[in-house]
């Protein structure tokens, strides 16, 4: 499965050039398709993940992502210029993004799921003589056939490649399937926060308590997480009125229609981080650029070293290595606070620490443009578009290095973000 990822991840990111080389649309309608598609990658996983925890489980997600994986890919076409081929064009986009989400969500909880106490000890004692094959096997291979596919010059067999390879590894996990285990799902932590709207809004037009004391709460001893009532979005307080036309007993067994104050509070919680996620949407803007204007800088400038011609996706290795370096330091870096209370401003300081990565990258990414443009007016390739301009390619190099920093340090720093903000019950 690790395959189908890999490959499909790969025809999404020279998806740019495809659109603009093939469709011969505008770099402003591809980078829109391109974004938007990246876009949906990373939201989908947010309602996959609900879906998992409380109906279908890690494998029926892995089967059904795997299978939308499969079911497009021999819809590639070197051309798409009728409407019912762009109609299947994006509805593969959709799939494979909804197959991309889906793994994403549910490979890690399924490896968990396999490991018991005995099977992680048998493991640990054959690690060492399945690590040369499973490294060639999940990493060597891919990376080879990614290497090499720049070189493949029709755009189907560049696609029908990765279809391959991913319908090989959906077949290779069905194959397996009456050994797996599988765990029922738990439920969802985001099932608390749909009780809590839910509950204020059925009861929209009783009056909340003007003591907060009268609201639901368990007093159980037993009970280790309360939280306080607070003042502010008191429109949910709703959740927890105690109404007089029945007993306690009754509304405690539907739990739909009352809420305790720490569930409430919790959401509130919840909503109060909205405010600074959206903030989030600078680091996306800035990381979009390099899926889109950066490759397309790429691809008409030249790749030559010495005789040698180089494959456009060397600029993914070095700003994949440039992200996991980034990620280790600032993991360190992190691990130095140990439990000091100094460790709540890590990710202000992460946050901090992409910004200037960003302007870096975007300075850099300016000046080499002002120069590929110098180039282009002095060597007369204005009206020439398709042609390549004699610059090379490894002048782009330093900014995919500071975007792979950034993306790195960003994405850890939103990370322990949300693990310090988020509200304990509902994780």
């Amino acid at each position: 499965l690790f395959w189908a990822d890999i490959f499909a991840a790969y025809a999404m990111w020279v998806m740019i050039t495809y659109l603009t080389n093939v469709w011969k649309i505008s770099l402003v309608r591809a980078a829109a398709i391109v974004n938007f598609f990246w876009g949906t990658v990373l939201m989908l996983p947010l309602a996959i993940q609900y879906l998992v925890d409380t109906i279908i489980g890690n494998y029926w997600m892995l089967l059904v992502s795997s299978l939308a994986y499969s079911a497009v890919s021999y819809e590639y076409k070197p051309e798409c210029i009728g409407e019912g081929q762009k109609i299947l064009f994006y509805t593969a986009l959709g799939l494979i993004a909804f197959g991309m989400s889906g793994h994403l969500v549910s490979i890690g909880g399924f490896m968990a799921d396999q490991m018991t106490d005995s099977r992680a000890e048998q493991v640990s004692m054959r690690s060492a003589k399945l690590f040369f094959f499973s490294f060639c096997g999940v990493v060597l291979v891919p990376i080879i056939a990614l290497i090499a596919f720049p070189y493949i010059k029709p755009w189907k067999i560049r696609f029908g490649i990765p279809a391959i390879f991913t319908v090989v590894a959906t077949l290779v996990f069905l194959s397996g399937t009456c050994s797996y285990r599988r765990r029922k799902p738990l439920g969802s932590p985001l099932t608390t926060v749909f009780r809590v709207f839910v509950a204020s809004a059925l009861k929209l037009f009783y009056r909340i308590p003007r003591n907060a004391s009268e609201l639901y709460e368990r007093d159980n001893v037993d009970e280790i997480y309360v939280v306080q009532h607070t003042r502010s979005l008191r429109c949910l307080d709703k959740a927890a009125i105690i109404l007089p036309d029945k007993t306690l007993e009754q509304q405690e067994g539907n739990r739909w229609r009352l809420c305790r104050v720490t569930e409430i509070e919790e959401t509130k919680g919840l909503l109060r981080m909205i405010p600074i996620c959206l903030t989030f949407i600078i680091p996306g803007v800035v990381s979009s650029i390099g899926f889109t204007y950066f490759l397309e800088q790429a691809d008409h400038l030249n790749r030559k070293v010495g005789k040698l011609s180089v494959p456009l996706p060397i600029l993914l290795l070095f700003y994949d290595i440039a992200r996991t370096q980034f990620t280790n330091l600032y993991a360190k870096f992190l691990n130095s606070f140990g439990e000091s209370q100094s460790k709540k401003y890590a990710p202000a300081i992460g946050f901090a620490t992409s910004m200037v990565l960003a302007i870096l990258c975007c300075i850099t990414a300016a000046k080499v443009e002002t120069r590929r443009l110098d180039v282009i007016r002095s060597h007369g390739l204005i009206d020439k578009p398709d042609d390549k301009i004699p610059m090379s390619m490894f002048w782009l190099l330093p900014q995919f290095l500071l975007l792979g920093g950034f993306d790195g340090v960003c994405e850890v720093s939103i990370a322990c973000f949300f693990i310090d903000q988020f509200p304990p019950l509902l994780f």
